[in-house]
This record gives structure tokens, C-alpha cells and sequence, in this order.
């Protein structure tokens, strides 16, 4: 009852906050469309991203799982200016997508994020290369932010020969501005980052589930304060409480929530199509969460869920060494997220056997949001059997 009404608290007060915190609104002008400024597009809030330069809505488009150019299109049109997607999504056919759709389009109209992620004993010019697929693939001579992907831990954050790769893209011209993501062991990672200096841009798991996180909220202020760019992902919490998906979270007010903390500058929603774009994109133009809205967040945190916080208590617990919290990542993904292929993706490049939990009697993982560990690892770990073929 303790941590429940400590939410309860936190929730009533984020519409203060939130107004306190916004940004004042600026007019986006979409150089493409041509045309004057309307009311409602004057009301778009936009922050700045970090010391960058870069001024963004506060709703961008993550295009992970969209294979329809025209969700791009509507998007674009809309008014939003920063899409975010990486060099392993879909295969590559993620970024091809991008790529045809901006090709025509006034490179300053818009902001594209890549990311790259590199084997722990990938060299400088592995990085490099892997870049330069990017870049034909977009069609583009640069992104404005490079990020190095999925990060975990601080060896791989500050690895020498990644350091290297991006500060000569910087160098060059084909990045911009660079960054690292992270699922997992945020905080730490965050607070690792502002101190030595090296990124601009971090993007984060962020939502509703972390609102008792103190440590992740300050390092994300500690990071704003710093002059670095935050953006928000994973704001949708898993977007279903249930395997049977019978429990939504209230999107709308998911997206509110991670926006009512001015630390986070823009976020990166999955949008798949016009709906999910049009509910969205209504959120960047008031942040202030109803009494309902507070009312679903707050029962919908006392459910288990689908979703993984990344807080990497569960690190070391399992007693064959299983990478548990990217495992429940992985769940998340296919069950939660209806993304089959990218959870096959990331269960396979794990390298887990069919059935890790077999030879266990009792599962050794404390779970701190109570997840049957075991249980889910199993479902999760055989979806490697199923040819990606047939996963969409």
C-alpha cells in the first residue's frame, strides 16, 4: 500500500508540474509544405535538444515497426520533424524506406536519427562501415544523430575504437551529433555519459513505470542540466498489460506523462498508423493529464504488465548467467508490442539455447516487478525455432 500511494501522489502532481516545466510553444513551419503558420500550429510545443541546436515538437515518430511510407508522409506533413530509426530494423528496409521518402525533401525540413550497433569486438572501421550502409541506405550524406545502440554497460559505452568511429563521423560530416541508447541500467549509464563528456543525445526508456524511479529522474535532469539532448522511448510502457491484450494502457496519457517532465525534450513513439499518429500527435499540443487519464496510469501501475524497466536488479541472479532483463526485453516485444521479428531478432542475437530453463527446478531470479522470469524466458526463447519468414 506504501508504493501505491506514493504513485498516487506522483500522479496528482504531474499537472503541476507540467505546467511549470513546459517550454513556451514556438510556431514549426514545414519549409516543404509552403504555406503561412496556422492557429493550431502555433500552439505545437517545441523544446530545444539539449545544446545541439536542434529545436524539435515534442512528439517525434520513432519508424521501428511502420513499413508504410505513407505513415511517413502523414507524419511529415503534420508537422513533426524528427523520425528516429536504426541500421538493424527490419534488415535495413527500415532505413531504405527513409530514405525514399526524404530524398525529395529540403534536408533542413527534417531530423533523422540512425543507430548502430557493433559487436563488443567490432573494430573503429566496422563501426564505419556499418555506417556507410546506413547512409546509402537513407541516401543521405549525413543524420543529424548517431547513436550508438543499445548500451547496457559503461565498457561498452566508452569503448575506445566506438569513440573513435563516431568522433571521425562527427569530423567528417556524415553525423552531426552523437549519442548512445539505452533499455537498461539507465541511470547509471546516463550519469556515466554527462561525466565524461563525449555525447550529446541520449534516448532513453522512459515512462509512467518510472515515476518512483528517483535515480533515473535525477540523472535525467542531471543530463539536462548538462546541456545534453534527452529523448524519451518506451513511453507506451509495453502499450498492453495482458499477453491476451484484452488491458490497453491509456497511450494518450502515456505519452503525457513522459512529456509532463520538461527533462525530456521530444519523444519517440512506435507509430504504425494514422490513428495512433493522430493520437499522438494531439499530446504535442497540451501535456496537462485529465483526472481520468491520471486515474488510468495509476491503476494501470499496480499491474504487473508486460513492460521491463531496465532496472538491472536482476543482473547476476540467474544461476546460469541467462541475460535476463534483455530477455524480458525480447517478451516485451512479441507480446506486448505484437512485433514478432524484432523479438526473434533480439532472442537470436543473444544466443540462448530453445529451452534455457529446462534443467531448473526452482528459478533463482527475484524479479522486483514480480514477472514469472521462468515462465517467460521459455515462451519467449523458442520463438527462435519459428523461420523469420514467417514473422512480420
Amino acid at each position: 500500500m506504501e508504493k501505491s500511494s506514493l504513485n498516487r501522489r506522483n500522479f496528482l502532481r504531474l499537472g503541476a508540474a507540467a505546467t511549470a516545466g513546459l517550454a513556451t510553444s514556438t510556431t514549426h513551419i514545414s519549409k516543404a509544405a509552403g504555406k503561412a503558420p496556422s492557429k493550431s500550429e502555433e500552439k505545437i510545443i517545441t523544446r530545444q535538444l539539449g545544446n545541439t541546436g536542434i529545436s524539435v515538437p515534442i512528439v517525434s515518430m520513432g519508424v521501428m515497426r511502420a513499413d508504410n511510407p505513407n505513415i511517413l508522409k502523414a507524419a511529415y506533413n503534420l508537422g513533426i520533424k524528427h523520425f528516429d530509426t536504426a541500421h538493424g530494423y527490419q534488415e535495413g528496409r527500415n532505413e531504405e524506406m527513409v530514405g525514399e521518402f526524404f530524398i525529395d525533401k529540403p534536408r533542413d525540413s527534417f531530423v533523422v536519427a540512425t543507430k548502430i550497433h557493433p559487436s563488443k569486438d567490432a573494430s573503429t572501421q566496422d563501426f564505419l562501415d556499418m555506417l556507410e550502409v546506413s547512409l546509402e541506405r537513407l541516401q543521405m550524406d549525413y543524420v543529424d544523430i548517431l547513436y550508438l545502440h543499445a548500451v547496457n554497460d559503461e565498457e561498452y559505452l566508452h569503448n575506445p575504437k566506438f569513440l573513435k568511429a563516431m568522433k571521425k563521423a562527427k569530423e567528417e560530416g556524415t553525423a552531426k551529433h552523437l549519442g548512445f541508447s539505452t533499455h537498461r541500467n539507465m541511470a547509471k549509464l546516463i550519469d556515466s555519459a554527462v561525466d565524461k563528456g563525449f555525447y550529446e543525445v541520449i534516448l532513453t526508456s522512459y515512462n509512467f513505470r518510472h515515476v518512483d524511479n528517483s535515480e533515473l529522474n535525477n540523472a535525467i535532469k542531471k543530463a539536462h542540466d548538462a546541456g545534453v539532448g534527452i529523448i524519451g522511448m518506451k513511453n507506451m510502457a509495453g502499450g498492453f498489460l495482458d499477453e491476451e491484450k484484452t488491458k490497453p494502457v491509456n497511450g494518450k496519457a502515456a505519452l503525457k506523462f513522459a512529456l509532463s517532465n520538461p527533462h525530456i525534450h521530444t519523444c519517440i513513439p512506435g507509430i504504425v498508423s494514422y490513428e495512433m499518429l493522430m493520437e499522438n500527435w494531439s499530446v504535442a499540443k497540451d501535456v496537462t493529464l485529465t483526472p481520468s487519464e491520471k486515474q488510468d496510469l495509476e491503476l494501470a501501475s499496480m499491474e504487473k504488465g508486460m513492460y521491463c524497466t531496465g532496472c538491472d536488479t536482476c543482473s547476476g541472479q540467474c544461476k546460469k548467467g541467462l541475460p535476463v532483463s534483455d530477455l524480458m526485453r525480447s517478451y516485451m516485444y512479441n507480446y506486448a508490442y505484437a512485433y514478432p521479428a524484432k523479438a526473434r531478432e533480439t532472442v537470436v542475437a543473444l544466443g540462448v539455447s530453445e529451452n534455457p530453463c529446462a534443467d531448473c527446478d526452482d528459478c533463482s531470479v527475484n524479479c522486483q516487478a514480480g514477472f514469472d522470469v521462468r515462465n517467460r524466458i521459455t515462451n519467449i526463447a523458442r520463438i527462435q525455432n519459428v523461420p523469420n519468414e514467417f514473422l512480420v
